[in-house]
């Protein structure tokens, strides 16, 4: 009885392992979808697509139209020059029955739903920059690192030189680098897809940037700031030369770090 369980056993394993493979190759498939206006229902072209978990992108055709490889539980991130940009999560649903309709709203609407109150931080630099009132001493408060710091009097470099008192230049980028290396891998994915490299040649917001390394904008000017890129480099630079630059001082940090640990 015994052998004849273990010639079964042997019998059924291809079909095992043809069963086996036909499941991991459906746990990513082609999605398909339609972006489209919230207010008029047009369709909007070259919308710009990323997926975030497997760092592969895409954009939207004259249609609004786009397909692009995901999984269950998947982020699709979508951004498109004045719109708000809008992070979508693939579900059973969206495998099963095929194209959705996804829809963007402009910027324009989505702030009028927005009420201020004073000293009332948005997240928006250019907004806060405008209402944060001014005092002859600046104190800044660093999420994660306790109390405040002082920042000195009115000087443009002030958070800067915060965050420089805190951390040098090498435990600075520890803290982003070598605590991230979920993060690093898909820098270097980001690197490899031609898709997403089209997209952030044309973009200059670090939106993208900041979806996928889950990173702050303060954060991607500090590291290039340590990485010795020029002021005039960090704003005026596009994504792609953004990514490049970060990407290039990544390897660089990785070499010292190996050097490091054989000393």
């Amino acid at each position: 009885m015994k052998h004849f369980q273990l010639l079964l056993f042997f019998i059924c394993l291809p079909y095992l392992g043809f069963a086996q493979d036909n499941e991991e190759t459906s746990e990513s498939e082609v999605i398909k979808g339609v972006v489209l206006n919230d207010a008029t229902d047009q369709a909007l072209e070259n919308v710009n697509i990323v997926n975030l978990n497997q760092v592969i992108g895409t954009t939207t055709n004259k249609d609004g139209e786009f397909q692009l490889r995901a999984a269950v539980n998947d982020t699709l991130y979508f951004s498109y020059l004045g719109f708000k940009s809008l992070r979508v999560r693939v579900t059973n649903d969206w495998l099963k029955y095929g194209n959705i309709k996804v829809k963007m709203t402009e910027l324009g609407i989505a702030l009028e739903e927005v009420v201020l109150k004073p000293v009332q931080l948005t997240g928006y630099v250019e907004v806060d920059a405008k209402i944060i009132p001014v005092y002859d001493d600046y104190r800044y408060r660093i999420a994660g690192i306790g109390g405040g710091y002082e920042g000195g009097k009115k000087q443009p470099g002030a958070v800067s030189k915060v965050l420089s008192s805190i951390f040098n230049p090498a435990d600075f980028l520890y803290n982003v680098f070598g605590k991230r290396p979920k993060q690093m891998r898909k820098l270097r994915k980001m690197k490899e897809d031609d898709e997403i490299r089209n997209l952030l040649q044309s973009k200059f917001d670090r939106e993208t940037l900041m979806a996928v390394l889950q990173l702050e904008k303060v954060d991607i000017d500090e590291i290039l700031n340590n990485c010795n890129y020029s002021e005039n480099f960090i704003k005026t630079a596009n994504d792609l030369q953004i990514l490049d630059a970060i990407s290039e001082c990544y390897e660089e940090y990785r070499v010292l770090n190996r050097e490091k640990g054989k000393g």
